[in-house]
């Protein structure tokens, strides 16, 4: 069975330099991490807020930690201090939250809001049209202490590669469709789509952050 660092090294050999490689840690032990630290991974991926604070405290700190995972507020201010790039801001409540605990701790935090793309009901997101809404309301610009950085999609959990595609095509019209709305607080710079069984199409279709777990870590 391939190392971890061997995965690392040949999931980056086929990512495009535009696009990054967040590894996905969750309910993987430290022992793990640190191995694919020391392979050269510096982003992870964390579902969980206690098990993101668990680890960071435990390792290196110049580990980029993104929140991937569905997000409630009542857990935002444990991981304010160090989180790098939340992907999943699903509602305008929720960013207000990011805001207030960034505020706290003297931070800008960047955000993406999660679109849903997905054929299954079960996936959380925002529609294109509620997207736009944030980050044209006029009640964003209160929000100094978050930045808008980009969109994330997680597309239907299907076999048919061209459904993924498609999905995934799709968000990137929409990423790009959202330029015309940049100002201070809102720049598309970041487009988080892409797992292990379909980062490769991801970034085909423009992908500039894949969140890849299992292709190294093998599966639970």
């Amino acid at each position: 069975m391939p190392s971890i660092a061997e995965n690392l090294a040949h999931i980056q050999q086929g990512l495009r330099k535009e696009t990054r490689l967040v590894a996905v840690t969750k309910t993987k032990p430290t022992t793990l991490l640190t191995e694919a630290y020391e392979a050269g991974a510096r982003l992870f991926g964390e579902n969980k807020v206690q098990e993101m604070v668990a680890k960071y405290e435990a390792l290196p700190k110049d580990i980029e930690w993104h929140m991937i995972g569905h997000l409630q507020t009542n857990k935002v201010k444990y991981m304010a201090p160090f989180v790098s790039l939340v992907h999943s801001v699903d509602s305008f409540k929720l960013l207000k939250e990011i805001n207030k605990e960034a505020k706290k701790n003297d931070r800008v935090i960047a955000c993406l809001l999660q679109i849903y793309i997905a054929k299954e009901e079960t996936k959380f997101g925002l529609s294109e049209e509620e997207a736009l809404e944030i980050i044209t309301s006029s009640e964003l610009a209160a929000l100094s202490n978050v930045k808008i950085a980009g969109l994330m999609g997680m597309a239907s959990n299907t076999d048919d590669l061209n459904v993924v595609r498609a999905e995934f095509r799709g968000l990137k019209n929409t990423f790009e469709s959202f330029k015309a709305h940049e100002n201070e607080q809102v720049t598309m710079r970041e487009l988080s789509m892409g797992m292990s069984g379909d980062y490769l199409i991801a970034q085909e279709e423009g992908s500039t952050l894949v969140r890849v777990g299992s292709a190294i870590f093998g599966s639970r």
